[in-house]
């Protein structure tokens, strides 16, 4: 017995070695290969914009250096690959930009954002040109800032007009007998409509409907200035399909130039003077970025504008780069605000809502901040329901024309399964001492008293939403009142009415908190910096993965995200201040 408790415990110590020799393998690696300088950039170099793996503005960035080494995010954002772009305008080494198949997950603000530095990348001088097999109507918005611009003879052009879809589930509950119990509050308040109907409302159309067209004028409009096509004949080419192959594309002069992709490298090698038989320089543009990252920014300065990035829905707890949490939020405004440094602050925020209690903890911060240093807001693809919350304060909001915003409405979802329960043969009891001792119970008939107390909380944080909006926008409640009732609204219809303050993207909003704070020189400091602990790490790991990306492999992905967004709705607790619907561009 005590020689096989020897033999485990040899084992044991085996394995906690090579397991320890392991990760301080990879943590020596991490760390002298983060002192390198990184990419060495060539004279005569062109960057390739590859954006398959950019979808958040903000990469994160953790307070445990081995979250750092094992997270699975990207170590660059958006915002980073824009401050790449703009740094290469003036790099002697930087020839052109090569946009080449680049298949994105970037939303229609960020495309916007992103086009706006090709576009003045290219007023330097220096080329940006596009080659693509075939290209989304999304791809083509951003591609159609290139000259020139490159298709596959047997690629396909997708430019037709925007749509969006939305499932209604009224008689699968009836049919399966989970039944989904609403409360809402708000004329417009669509995210819970699909358990309501069988069809969308007159109200939901009319606010989709006024989106699409806001949306689709503005790419209508930048398209037609690169390309130098009305917007009239760019309406005429989507209605009536004129664009569907690289010949009808090149005839409506949405494309230059119809080639295989060694035309277009042999068209890149002759812009840099390189021979056929040569090849020329290239620099991924993610690597370009965490070059400029580490060695472009100044020190010479002690002022700091802080950026804080508020992305993904809002929720309680500590949160990540791909979700708004309290913990984060409410410490990184606290540390911006106390530290002497930091002038003022810019919250980027991309998110379509979430819970209502942790937007309002947040408002709550950002108003005790606001008294100490000016708050400017940025809105990248989202700021609407909770997202919007958390904006109405601060002192100047920024918005792109297409960002999706407003949507200032509640709502609360009870799951009820009672009538499953009682067609597999279960059914439930309540036992209590009062009459409304009881808590929610998913497997007994919602009572309609509960129900009116639902609504009177619904109904309060209501009011309070629009009372915040009034008060940090300077309008009386019932101006706010008018607007609101959940409905959404693109940017530049939010200009109109009041419930931003201008159009631009973050590098204005960080030029506006610099103004106000009466600072010209000045670095950015980017929070929040994440609390994780080693389980979070495990998490991250891929192992850990495996079963969902099993799971997408074997019912596909539109299954998967169906099941995610069912997953979604479980998870939210308490009433919600969130998007009416999620709305995927293309």
């Amino acid at each position: 017995m005590k020689f096989l408790g020897n033999v485990l415990a040899t084992i044991i110590g085996i394995f906690v070695f090579f397991m320890l020799s392991f990760f301080g393998i990879i943590l020596i690696g991490a760390i002298f290969g983060g002192e390198s300088e990184g990419v060495k950039v060539k004279n005569n170099s062109v960057i390739e914009l590859n954006l398959e793996d950019i979808r958040n503005d903000y990469a994160g960035k953790y307070k445990d250096p081995w979250m750092t080494i094992f997270s699975e995010n990207k170590k660059v954002g958006l915002s980073d690959i824009i401050n790449a772009i703009e740094e290469a305008e003036t790099d002697n080494d930087i020839k052109g930009i090569s946009i080449l198949n680049n298949a994105s997950s970037l939303g229609m603000a960020q495309s916007k954002a992103l086009r706006d530095a090709l576009e003045s990348f290219k007023k330097s001088g220096k080329f940006v040109m596009a080659y693509a097999n075939s290209y989304s109507q999304k791809e083509y918005y951003l591609n159609s800032v290139a000259s020139p611009i490159y298709i596959n003879p047997v690629g396909d052009m997708d430019f037709k007009g925007l749509s969006s879809e939305i499932m209604f589930f009224k008689d699968f509950q009836e049919k399966s007998g989970l039944k989904m119990e609403v409360i809402r509050h708000g004329k417009y308040k669509s995210a819970v409509e699909p358990f309501l109907e069988n069809k969308m409302s007159d109200a939901n159309r009319e606010q989709t409907t006024a989106l699409l067209n806001s949306v689709w004028s503005s790419i209508t409009a930048d398209i037609s200035k690169s390309r130098n096509i009305s917007v009239a004949q760019l309406n005429q080419i989507a209605t009536g399909l004129l664009a569907r192959t690289p010949e009808m594309a090149k005839s409506q002069k949405l494309i230059d130039i119809i080639a295989y992709e060694d035309v277009y490298h042999n068209a890149i090698k002759k812009a840099l003077k390189v021979g056929n038989d040569e090849d020329y320089n290239k620099v991924s543009v993610v690597d370009y970025a965490q070059k400029i990252a580490t060695t472009s920014q100044t020190f010479d300065s002690k002022d700091e504008i802080a950026i804080i990035y508020a992305q993904g829905e809002i929720m309680g707890g500590e949160g990540d780069v791909n979700v708004i949490g309290e913990g984060s939020m409410r410490r990184s405004l606290q540390e911006a605000r106390k530290n002497k440094n930091v002038k003022a602050i810019v919250l980027r925020i991309d998110s379509p809502g979430g819970s209502a209690l942790t937007s309002d903890l947040i408002w709550r911060e950002i108003e005790l901040t606001k008294k100490v240093k000016p708050i400017v807001v940025s809105m990248g693809n989202y700021a609407a329901s909770g997202g919007y919350y958390i904006a109405c304060n601060a002192n100047t909001i920024f918005a792109e024309e297409n960002t999706i915003t407003g949507s200032i409405g509640v709502f609360g979802i009870l799951p009820n399964f009672t009538p499953l329960a009682t067609k597999i043969g279960i059914y439930t009891e309540q036992v209590k001492t009062h009459e409304n001792s009881a808590n929610y119970s998913p497997f007994v008939p919602i009572d309609e008293k509960f129900k009116a107390v639902t609504l009177e909380g619904v109904e309060h944080i209501y009011k309070t939403f629009v009372t915040h909006v009034a008060k940090g926008r300077k309008m009386t409640f019932a101006q706010v009142d008018a607007i609101a009732q959940g409905r959404v609204w693109t940017g530049s219809e939010a200009l109109k009415i009041g419930l931003v303050d201008k159009i631009g993207g973050l590098d204005d909003a960080i030029a506006k908190a610099a103004s106000l704070a009466k600072t010209k020189s000045y670095r950015t400091q980017n929070y929040p910096e994440y609390e994780k602990n080693f389980d979070d790490l495990l998490a991250n790991l891929p192992f850990a993965k495996s079963k969902a990306d099993f799971i997408k492999e074997e019912i596909g992905e539109e299954n998967y995200r169906m099941m995610q967004e069912i997953k979604k709705l479980q998870a939210r607790k308490g009433i919600q201040a969130i998007m009416p619907f999620e709305i995927n561009i293309n």
